[in-house]
């Protein structure tokens, strides 16, 4: 399984979203810090859900952590979130 749809997956389960966007921009950061030759390094991720409406943005972004897990975050250079209630 990809990385994005092991990202997708586990948001799903975690949160029931009514919205999910997953995005592997790796290619974009050829050369840069953290890319690799095959990508899954960097991605963009687009979530709603109403899990989240009376979280902060830190705890949001905790609990997004959270349900992906550390072996899936320890693969991922960048993470950059959207996140709605």
């Amino acid at each position: 399984m990809s990385a994005t749809e092991e990202i997708r997956e586990k948001l799903e389960a975690a949160f029931t979203p009514t919205r999910l966007d997953v995005e592997d921009e790796s290619e974009r950061h050829r050369g840069h810090s953290g890319w690799r030759e095959g990508g899954e390094t960097h991605f963009k991720v687009e979530i709603a859900a109403p899990a989240f409406a009376d979280m902060s943005r830190i705890e949001r972004h905790r609990a997004i952590h959270s349900a992906l897990g550390p072996e899936l975050i320890a693969r991922i250079h960048a993470l950059a979130l959207t996140v709605e209630a």
